[in-house]
């Protein structure tokens, strides 16, 4: 009867905020909790077989 952990997804883009917020791309690959496939370059969430980034795709990795 308890809940299911909802996981958090990573923003495509940093937002540069001084404290990092809880979905930043920087922040989530730091602590390793990005999902599979996916690395940051120039501030910005990609995939490493270098196709587009989608929010169904992203749902679906996570």
């Amino acid at each position: 009867m308890g809940k299911a952990k909802v996981r958090k997804l990573p923003k495509t883009e940093c937002c540069v905020s001084a404290k990092k917020c809880d979905r930043c791309p920087l922040r989530m690959l730091k602590e390793g909790s990005l999902p599979a496939g996916y690395t940051v370059k120039k501030r910005k969430l990609v995939r490493l077989d270098g196709k587009k980034v989608t929010k169904k795709r992203l749902k679906k990795a996570a």
